[in-house]
């Protein structure tokens, strides 16, 4: 679905967005979700071992690409500190790159946002360790 470049886009994008936090992201991609993709998403959370953090700051970005589904999800630590419409405004901003067919500008805008709200409430922190992989997952 992306290029070795536009991969390593997204992980740069990624490691960025890190640099502002001590959470961590991932992005999950697979073409289709026969569910609801929230309910996936935390599937996919888990199976990737994202709840092992240890603020519990976990952020997931899950796209069903051939489906046009999309879900973000945060571990506990991030969901007792804000509230329900947290993550819409980072969804809002895939969306609009996503319906001009721009899936790596999308996952790279959601990324920037989302690093950016998740340092209000989990700045970095000294000897800050990458805890999660940077490497986009694909189902």
């Amino acid at each position: 679905m992306l290029s070795k470049l536009q991969q390593q886009k997204v992980m740069d994008s990624i490691a960025a967005a890190e640099l502002a936090t001590s959470g961590e992201l991932r992005v999950h991609l697979e073409p289709t979700c026969h569910n609801d993709p929230m309910a996936r998403a935390i599937d996919v959370f888990y199976e990737l071992g994202m709840q092992a953090t240890k603020q519990r700051n976990g952020v997931l970005i899950y796209v069903a690409y051939e489906a046009k589904k999309l879900a973000i999800i945060g571990d506990q630590g991030i969901n007792a500190c804000v509230g329900p419409n947290f993550w819409d405004s980072t969804r809002d901003l895939m969306l609009k790159h996503f319906k001009e067919e721009q899936l790596t500008e999308g996952l790279c805008a959601a990324i920037s946002e989302a690093g950016k709200q998740l340092a209000h409430y989990f700045p970095p922190v000294a000897n800050d360790q990458d805890e999660l992989p940077n490497q986009i997952s694909f189902g």
